[in-house]
Protein backbone atom coordinates (compact mmCIF):
# COMPACT_ATOMS: atom_id res chain seq x y z
CA UNK A 1 0.00 0.00 0.00
CA UNK A 2 1.17 3.46 -0.69
CA UNK A 3 2.23 5.18 2.59
CA UNK A 4 1.37 9.19 3.64
CA UNK A 5 4.19 11.44 4.44
CA UNK A 6 4.40 11.57 7.85
CA UNK A 7 4.88 7.53 7.44
CA UNK A 8 7.74 7.90 4.54
CA UNK A 9 8.92 11.16 6.30
CA UNK A 10 9.57 12.24 2.34
CA UNK A 11 10.18 15.54 2.02
CA UNK A 12 6.78 16.20 -0.45
CA UNK A 13 7.88 19.84 -1.48
CA UNK A 14 11.20 18.34 -2.90
CA UNK A 15 9.29 15.29 -4.39
CA UNK A 16 6.94 17.43 -5.64
CA UNK A 17 9.65 20.07 -7.67
CA UNK A 18 11.43 17.24 -8.81
CA UNK A 19 8.48 15.76 -10.85
CA UNK A 20 8.11 18.85 -11.79
CA UNK A 21 11.14 19.25 -13.53
CA UNK A 22 10.84 15.95 -14.82
CA UNK A 23 7.25 16.74 -16.70
CA UNK A 24 8.63 19.68 -18.27
CA UNK A 25 11.49 18.11 -19.55
CA UNK A 26 9.34 15.04 -20.60
CA UNK A 27 6.87 17.60 -22.39
CA UNK A 28 9.82 18.51 -24.86
CA UNK A 29 9.73 15.22 -26.79
CA UNK A 30 6.09 14.87 -26.49
CA UNK A 31 5.11 17.88 -28.32
CA UNK A 32 7.18 16.98 -31.75
CA UNK A 33 6.34 13.17 -30.96
CA UNK A 34 4.63 11.38 -34.26
CA UNK A 35 1.25 10.19 -33.75
CA UNK A 36 2.27 6.52 -34.29
CA UNK A 37 4.55 6.83 -31.45
CA UNK A 38 1.96 8.01 -29.56
CA UNK A 39 -0.44 5.17 -30.49
CA UNK A 40 2.04 2.43 -30.09
CA UNK A 41 2.28 3.88 -26.43
CA UNK A 42 -1.48 3.95 -26.20
CA UNK A 43 -1.94 0.63 -27.27
CA UNK A 44 0.47 -0.99 -25.12
CA UNK A 45 -1.18 0.85 -21.89
CA UNK A 46 -4.23 -0.89 -23.06
CA UNK A 47 -2.53 -4.51 -23.72
CA UNK A 48 -0.67 -3.64 -20.18
CA UNK A 49 -3.82 -2.65 -18.35
CA UNK A 50 -5.90 -6.42 -19.74
CA UNK A 51 -2.77 -8.38 -18.77
CA UNK A 52 -2.52 -6.63 -15.37
CA UNK A 53 -6.45 -7.08 -14.45
CA UNK A 54 -5.70 -9.48 -11.41
CA UNK A 55 -3.29 -7.20 -9.90
CA UNK A 56 -5.70 -3.93 -10.38
CA UNK A 57 -8.29 -5.89 -9.05
CA UNK A 58 -5.99 -6.92 -5.96
CA UNK A 59 -5.32 -3.09 -5.71
CA UNK A 60 -8.72 -1.93 -5.84
CA UNK A 61 -9.73 -4.57 -3.53
CA UNK A 62 -7.73 -2.74 -1.09
CA UNK A 63 -9.19 0.83 -1.26
CA UNK A 64 -12.58 -0.85 -1.07
CA UNK A 65 -11.99 -2.64 2.13
CA UNK A 66 -10.73 0.76 3.40
CA UNK A 67 -13.30 2.66 2.28
CA UNK A 68 -15.73 0.22 3.62
CA UNK A 69 -13.84 1.05 6.45
CA UNK A 70 -13.68 4.49 6.68
CA UNK A 71 -17.53 4.75 5.88
CA UNK A 72 -17.18 6.15 2.09
CA UNK A 73 -20.74 7.24 0.51
CA UNK A 74 -22.37 4.62 -1.67
CA UNK A 75 -21.56 7.38 -4.17
CA UNK A 76 -17.83 7.56 -3.53
CA UNK A 77 -18.12 3.10 -3.25
CA UNK A 78 -19.74 3.53 -6.81
CA UNK A 79 -17.00 5.19 -8.12
CA UNK A 80 -13.89 3.22 -6.28
CA UNK A 81 -15.31 -0.17 -7.21
CA UNK A 82 -13.27 -1.72 -10.51
CA UNK A 83 -15.15 -4.92 -11.57
CA UNK A 84 -13.13 -7.25 -15.09
CA UNK A 85 -15.90 -5.46 -17.23
CA UNK A 86 -15.13 -1.81 -15.75
CA UNK A 87 -11.35 -2.56 -16.60
CA UNK A 88 -11.78 -3.82 -19.95
CA UNK A 89 -14.13 -0.12 -20.02
CA UNK A 90 -11.14 1.46 -19.00
CA UNK A 91 -8.58 -0.55 -21.53
CA UNK A 92 -11.02 0.23 -24.51
CA UNK A 93 -11.45 3.84 -23.40
CA UNK A 94 -7.29 4.55 -24.13
CA UNK A 95 -7.92 2.19 -27.30
CA UNK A 96 -10.36 4.71 -28.17
CA UNK A 97 -8.02 7.92 -27.40
CA UNK A 98 -5.59 6.09 -29.58
CA UNK A 99 -7.98 6.27 -32.73
CA UNK A 100 -8.58 9.87 -32.70
CA UNK A 101 -7.31 12.15 -34.59
CA UNK A 102 -4.00 13.76 -33.66
CA UNK A 103 -5.04 17.17 -32.85
CA UNK A 104 -1.53 18.60 -32.65
CA UNK A 105 0.03 20.27 -35.61
CA UNK A 106 -4.04 20.47 -37.13
CA UNK A 107 -4.33 23.82 -38.88
CA UNK A 108 -7.55 25.49 -37.32
CA UNK A 109 -7.77 28.66 -39.57
CA UNK A 110 -5.06 29.91 -42.20
CA UNK A 111 -5.95 33.34 -43.96
CA UNK A 112 -3.61 35.63 -46.60
CA UNK A 113 -3.29 39.65 -45.42
CA UNK A 114 -3.16 41.67 -48.26
CA UNK A 115 0.55 42.58 -47.97
CA UNK A 116 0.90 38.82 -49.06
CA UNK A 117 1.64 37.65 -44.88
CA UNK A 118 0.14 33.73 -45.00
CA UNK A 119 -0.90 33.52 -41.20
CA UNK A 120 -1.86 29.87 -39.56
CA UNK A 121 -3.71 29.43 -36.38
CA UNK A 122 -2.30 25.75 -35.10
CA UNK A 123 -2.83 23.63 -32.75
CA UNK A 124 0.15 22.78 -30.29
CA UNK A 125 0.74 21.32 -26.76
CA UNK A 126 -0.56 22.43 -23.30
CA UNK A 127 2.57 21.64 -22.05
CA UNK A 128 2.81 19.77 -18.17
CA UNK A 129 -0.63 19.27 -16.68
CA UNK A 130 -1.56 18.80 -13.21
CA UNK A 131 -4.70 16.57 -12.39
CA UNK A 132 -6.03 15.89 -9.24
CA UNK A 133 -8.98 13.88 -8.48
CA UNK A 134 -11.24 11.69 -5.72
CA UNK A 135 -11.77 7.79 -5.38
CA UNK A 136 -12.18 7.13 -9.20
CA UNK A 137 -9.34 4.82 -10.39
CA UNK A 138 -10.25 5.29 -14.43
CA UNK A 139 -8.89 8.91 -14.34
CA UNK A 140 -5.06 7.73 -14.04
CA UNK A 141 -5.74 5.90 -17.07
CA UNK A 142 -8.22 8.29 -18.92
CA UNK A 143 -6.20 11.23 -18.26
CA UNK A 144 -2.51 10.20 -18.42
CA UNK A 145 -3.67 9.01 -22.25
CA UNK A 146 -5.73 12.15 -23.31
CA UNK A 147 -2.52 14.31 -22.06
CA UNK A 148 -0.42 12.14 -24.02
CA UNK A 149 -2.54 12.11 -27.34
CA UNK A 150 -2.61 16.04 -26.77
CA UNK A 151 1.28 16.12 -26.65
CA UNK A 152 1.24 17.18 -22.86
CA UNK A 153 3.20 15.53 -19.67
CA UNK A 154 0.45 15.47 -17.01
CA UNK A 155 1.03 15.12 -13.41
CA UNK A 156 -1.68 12.70 -11.87
CA UNK A 157 -2.33 13.27 -8.15
CA UNK A 158 -5.70 10.54 -7.27
CA UNK A 159 -7.12 10.46 -3.83
CA UNK A 160 -6.30 8.61 -0.94
CA UNK A 161 -9.49 6.55 -1.49
CA UNK A 162 -7.96 4.97 -4.30
CA UNK A 163 -4.15 5.52 -4.10
CA UNK A 164 -3.49 1.60 -4.84
CA UNK A 165 -6.07 0.84 -7.82
CA UNK A 166 -3.94 4.44 -9.12
CA UNK A 167 -1.22 3.41 -8.85
CA UNK A 168 -1.75 -0.60 -10.03
CA UNK A 169 -3.18 0.87 -13.52
CA UNK A 170 -0.37 4.14 -13.73
CA UNK A 171 2.33 0.99 -13.92
CA UNK A 172 0.50 0.08 -17.00
CA UNK A 173 0.87 3.55 -18.49
CA UNK A 174 4.52 3.68 -17.44
CA UNK A 175 4.96 0.28 -19.43
CA UNK A 176 3.39 1.69 -22.41
CA UNK A 177 5.40 4.96 -22.31
CA UNK A 178 8.42 1.87 -22.00
CA UNK A 179 7.44 0.00 -25.11
CA UNK A 180 7.27 3.30 -26.96
CA UNK A 181 10.18 5.02 -26.18
CA UNK A 182 8.94 8.02 -25.11
CA UNK A 183 10.16 9.36 -21.37
CA UNK A 184 8.57 7.16 -18.95
CA UNK A 185 8.14 10.70 -17.09
CA UNK A 186 5.67 11.80 -19.44
CA UNK A 187 2.66 10.40 -16.90
CA UNK A 188 3.36 10.69 -13.52
CA UNK A 189 1.72 9.79 -10.48
CA UNK A 190 2.21 11.38 -6.94
CA UNK A 191 3.41 8.61 -4.93
CA UNK A 192 2.50 9.62 -1.32
CA UNK A 193 -0.99 11.19 -0.15
CA UNK A 194 -0.05 13.83 1.72
CA UNK A 195 -2.44 16.67 0.77
CA UNK A 196 1.09 18.73 1.13
CA UNK A 197 1.18 17.47 -2.83
CA UNK A 198 -1.86 19.44 -3.32
CA UNK A 199 -0.54 22.25 -2.44
CA UNK A 200 2.33 22.28 -4.19
CA UNK A 201 0.70 21.58 -7.33
CA UNK A 202 -1.56 24.37 -6.88
CA UNK A 203 1.49 26.63 -6.84
CA UNK A 204 2.73 25.58 -10.27
CA UNK A 205 5.82 23.76 -9.25
CA UNK A 206 8.25 26.63 -9.83
CA UNK A 207 6.50 27.08 -13.37
CA UNK A 208 7.13 23.58 -14.55
CA UNK A 209 2.56 22.92 -14.68
CA UNK A 210 0.59 24.82 -17.46
CA UNK A 211 -2.96 24.01 -15.93
CA UNK A 212 -4.58 22.56 -13.18
CA UNK A 213 -7.66 20.21 -13.98
CA UNK A 214 -9.43 19.02 -10.55
CA UNK A 215 -11.75 16.41 -10.90
CA UNK A 216 -13.83 15.26 -7.57
CA UNK A 217 -16.21 16.83 -4.95
CA UNK A 218 -17.24 20.56 -4.45
CA UNK A 219 -14.56 20.98 -1.15
CA UNK A 220 -11.78 19.57 -3.43
CA UNK A 221 -12.73 22.01 -6.55
CA UNK A 222 -13.16 24.70 -4.34
CA UNK A 223 -9.80 24.65 -2.53
CA UNK A 224 -8.13 24.27 -5.92
CA UNK A 225 -10.23 26.73 -7.57
CA UNK A 226 -9.30 29.20 -4.27
CA UNK A 227 -5.53 28.72 -3.77
CA UNK A 228 -4.38 27.66 -7.67
CA UNK A 229 -1.80 30.36 -9.26
CA UNK A 230 -2.42 28.54 -12.35
CA UNK A 231 -4.99 28.76 -14.76
CA UNK A 232 -7.98 25.80 -13.47
CA UNK A 233 -10.23 24.20 -15.90
CA UNK A 234 -12.92 22.66 -13.65
CA UNK A 235 -16.50 22.34 -12.70
CA UNK A 236 -17.75 23.09 -9.12
CA UNK A 237 -20.37 20.21 -9.04
CA UNK A 238 -23.42 18.78 -11.48
CA UNK A 239 -26.30 19.81 -10.37
CA UNK A 240 -28.12 19.10 -13.56
CA UNK A 241 -31.88 19.63 -13.70
CA UNK A 242 -34.15 17.84 -16.14
CA UNK A 243 -37.34 19.45 -17.66
CA UNK A 244 -40.66 18.13 -18.93
CA UNK A 245 -42.38 20.63 -20.94
CA UNK A 246 -46.21 19.60 -21.70
CA UNK A 247 -45.46 18.79 -25.43
CA UNK A 248 -43.54 16.01 -24.38
CA UNK A 249 -44.17 12.37 -25.11
CA UNK A 250 -45.46 10.91 -21.87
CA UNK A 251 -43.74 7.36 -22.38
CA UNK A 252 -40.32 9.11 -23.55
CA UNK A 253 -40.20 11.71 -20.65
CA UNK A 254 -41.10 8.60 -17.85
CA UNK A 255 -38.17 6.62 -19.63
CA UNK A 256 -36.21 9.94 -19.71
CA UNK A 257 -36.29 10.95 -16.03
CA UNK A 258 -35.53 7.44 -14.68
CA UNK A 259 -32.50 6.83 -16.73
CA UNK A 260 -31.10 10.29 -15.92
CA UNK A 261 -31.20 9.90 -12.34
CA UNK A 262 -30.79 6.42 -11.85
CA UNK A 263 -28.74 5.04 -14.67
CA UNK A 264 -25.72 5.54 -12.19
CA UNK A 265 -26.10 8.08 -9.07
CA UNK A 266 -22.73 8.62 -8.68
CA UNK A 267 -21.77 10.48 -12.06
CA UNK A 268 -21.72 14.41 -12.27
CA UNK A 269 -24.18 13.76 -15.38
CA UNK A 270 -26.72 12.35 -12.93
CA UNK A 271 -30.22 14.63 -12.50
CA UNK A 272 -30.92 15.90 -9.73
CA UNK A 273 -33.38 18.18 -9.99
CA UNK A 274 -36.50 17.52 -11.80
CA UNK A 275 -38.91 20.29 -13.05
CA UNK A 276 -41.93 19.62 -14.72
CA UNK A 277 -44.45 21.92 -16.58
CA UNK A 278 -47.19 22.60 -14.26
CA UNK A 279 -49.63 22.03 -17.49
CA UNK A 280 -48.33 18.73 -17.19
CA UNK A 281 -48.92 17.92 -13.96
CA UNK A 282 -52.33 15.93 -14.67
CA UNK A 283 -50.72 14.07 -17.20
CA UNK A 284 -47.25 13.70 -16.81
CA UNK A 285 -46.33 13.68 -13.04
CA UNK A 286 -47.40 11.15 -11.26
CA UNK A 287 -46.52 8.87 -13.61
CA UNK A 288 -42.81 9.83 -14.01
CA UNK A 289 -42.69 10.06 -10.12
CA UNK A 290 -44.12 6.43 -9.71
CA UNK A 291 -41.49 5.28 -12.11
CA UNK A 292 -38.86 6.89 -10.34
CA UNK A 293 -40.06 5.51 -7.01
CA UNK A 294 -40.41 2.09 -8.37
CA UNK A 295 -36.69 2.29 -9.42
CA UNK A 296 -35.93 2.50 -5.72
CA UNK A 297 -35.04 6.59 -5.85
CA UNK A 298 -36.20 8.99 -2.91
CA UNK A 299 -39.02 11.85 -3.77
CA UNK A 300 -38.11 14.96 -2.44
CA UNK A 301 -40.96 17.75 -3.90
CA UNK A 302 -42.46 21.17 -3.12
CA UNK A 303 -45.91 21.43 -1.75
CA UNK A 304 -47.72 21.47 -5.14
CA UNK A 305 -45.86 18.21 -6.37
CA UNK A 306 -47.02 16.40 -2.73
CA UNK A 307 -50.24 17.25 -3.47
CA UNK A 308 -50.23 14.99 -6.64
CA UNK A 309 -47.63 12.64 -5.02
CA UNK A 310 -48.14 12.69 -1.59
CA UNK A 311 -45.47 10.05 -0.59
CA UNK A 312 -42.95 12.41 -1.44
CA UNK A 313 -40.99 14.14 1.20
CA UNK A 314 -41.16 18.12 1.90
CA UNK A 315 -38.16 20.06 -0.24
CA UNK A 316 -35.81 22.40 2.14
CA UNK A 317 -34.74 25.12 0.55
CA UNK A 318 -30.86 23.04 0.52
CA UNK A 319 -32.49 20.38 -1.82
CA UNK A 320 -32.43 22.74 -5.27
CA UNK A 321 -28.42 23.14 -4.54
CA UNK A 322 -28.10 19.85 -3.45
CA UNK A 323 -25.61 17.30 -5.61
CA UNK A 324 -27.14 14.07 -4.42
CA UNK A 325 -24.78 11.39 -6.28
CA UNK A 326 -27.25 9.21 -4.81
CA UNK A 327 -30.96 8.10 -5.37
CA UNK A 328 -32.71 11.28 -4.43
CA UNK A 329 -33.76 13.63 -6.82
CA UNK A 330 -35.75 16.89 -5.63
CA UNK A 331 -38.86 17.52 -7.94
CA UNK A 332 -40.49 20.82 -8.82
CA UNK A 333 -43.71 22.47 -10.72
CA UNK A 334 -43.17 24.92 -12.89
CA UNK A 335 -45.19 27.48 -14.92
CA UNK A 336 -43.70 26.25 -18.40
CA UNK A 337 -40.42 27.04 -20.26
CA UNK A 338 -40.31 30.40 -18.62
CA UNK A 339 -40.53 28.81 -15.07
CA UNK A 340 -37.85 26.12 -16.03
CA UNK A 341 -35.16 28.97 -17.21
CA UNK A 342 -35.51 30.98 -14.29
CA UNK A 343 -35.00 27.95 -12.10
CA UNK A 344 -32.18 26.65 -14.14
CA UNK A 345 -30.43 30.22 -14.34
CA UNK A 346 -30.76 30.75 -10.71
CA UNK A 347 -30.01 27.75 -9.03
CA UNK A 348 -28.14 25.29 -11.43
CA UNK A 349 -24.10 24.83 -11.27
CA UNK A 350 -24.35 25.41 -15.47
CA UNK A 351 -22.72 21.83 -16.18
CA UNK A 352 -25.86 19.70 -17.74
CA UNK A 353 -29.50 20.30 -18.29
CA UNK A 354 -31.98 18.24 -20.48
CA UNK A 355 -35.38 19.23 -22.18
CA UNK A 356 -38.55 16.59 -23.01
CA UNK A 357 -40.65 18.57 -25.47
CA UNK A 358 -41.80 18.47 -28.72
CA UNK A 359 -42.73 21.96 -29.02
CA UNK A 360 -39.66 23.41 -31.80
CA UNK A 361 -40.55 27.20 -30.27
CA UNK A 362 -40.10 25.93 -26.44
CA UNK A 363 -36.68 23.66 -27.13
CA UNK A 364 -35.62 26.69 -29.40
CA UNK A 365 -35.56 28.90 -25.88
CA UNK A 366 -34.13 26.50 -24.02
CA UNK A 367 -31.24 26.45 -25.91
CA UNK A 368 -31.25 30.15 -26.58
CA UNK A 369 -31.66 31.12 -23.03
CA UNK A 370 -30.26 28.38 -20.63
CA UNK A 371 -26.01 29.21 -20.40
CA UNK A 372 -24.67 25.69 -19.51
CA UNK A 373 -21.95 23.77 -20.67
CA UNK A 374 -24.21 21.10 -22.23
CA UNK A 375 -28.08 21.13 -22.83
CA UNK A 376 -29.69 18.19 -24.54
CA UNK A 377 -33.12 18.05 -26.48
CA UNK A 378 -35.33 14.00 -25.74
CA UNK A 379 -31.91 12.61 -24.50
CA UNK A 380 -31.01 11.73 -20.61
CA UNK A 381 -28.40 14.03 -19.22
CA UNK A 382 -26.63 10.59 -18.80
CA UNK A 383 -24.93 11.47 -21.97
CA UNK A 384 -22.87 14.03 -20.41
CA UNK A 385 -19.87 12.17 -20.94
CA UNK A 386 -16.98 12.31 -23.18
CA UNK A 387 -16.92 9.37 -24.55
CA UNK A 388 -20.70 9.52 -25.62
CA UNK A 389 -19.66 12.37 -27.12
CA UNK A 390 -17.23 10.64 -29.65
CA UNK A 391 -14.21 12.30 -27.82
CA UNK A 392 -13.11 9.05 -27.07
CA UNK A 393 -12.79 10.17 -22.88
CA UNK A 394 -12.40 13.21 -21.30
CA UNK A 395 -10.88 14.85 -18.39
CA UNK A 396 -13.83 16.29 -16.68
CA UNK A 397 -16.50 18.56 -17.61
CA UNK A 398 -15.56 22.02 -17.37
CA UNK A 399 -18.07 24.51 -16.73
CA UNK A 400 -16.34 28.04 -17.28
CA UNK A 401 -15.93 29.95 -20.31
CA UNK A 402 -11.98 30.40 -20.66
CA UNK A 403 -10.55 28.35 -23.21
CA UNK A 404 -12.40 24.87 -22.04
CA UNK A 405 -16.37 24.01 -21.72
CA UNK A 406 -18.00 21.02 -21.73
CA UNK A 407 -16.16 17.51 -22.53
CA UNK A 408 -12.43 18.19 -21.76
CA UNK A 409 -10.92 15.53 -24.23
CA UNK A 410 -7.51 15.70 -26.55
CA UNK A 411 -8.82 19.19 -28.26
CA UNK A 412 -9.41 20.92 -25.60
CA UNK A 413 -5.93 19.94 -23.77
CA UNK A 414 -4.11 22.17 -26.55
CA UNK A 415 -3.79 25.83 -27.11
CA UNK A 416 -2.59 27.26 -30.50
CA UNK A 417 0.19 29.32 -31.93
CA UNK A 418 0.14 31.28 -34.80
CA UNK A 419 2.48 30.74 -37.84
CA UNK A 420 2.91 33.66 -40.26
CA UNK A 421 5.40 32.94 -43.51
CA UNK A 422 6.38 36.50 -45.65
CA UNK A 423 8.49 36.84 -48.67
CA UNK A 424 10.42 39.55 -47.29
CA UNK A 425 7.54 42.29 -46.39
CA UNK A 426 8.58 44.32 -43.47
CA UNK A 427 6.36 47.11 -41.56
CA UNK A 428 6.15 50.18 -42.78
Amino acid sequence: MLKTNDETRIDVVALMNEMGRAARAAARPLATAPERVKNVALHAMADAIVASERKILAANAVDVASGTENGLSVASMDRLALSSERIRAIAAGVRAIAALADPVGDVIAAWTRPNGLEIERVRTPLGVIGVIFESRPNVTADAGALCLKAGNAVILRGGSDSANSSAAIHACLAAGLKVAGLPETAIQLVPVTDRAAVGAMLKGLSGAIDVIVPRGGKSLVGRVQEEAKVPVFAHLEGLCHLYIDVSADPDMAREIAVNAKMRRTGICGATETLLVDRAAADSHLVPVLTALAGAGCEIRADSAVRGYYPAATPASDDDWTTEYLDAIISVKLVEGIQGAIDHIETLSSHHTEAIVAEDPVVVERFFNEIDSAILLHNASTQFADGGEFGMGAEIGIATGKMHARGPVGVEQLTSFKYRVRGSGQIRP
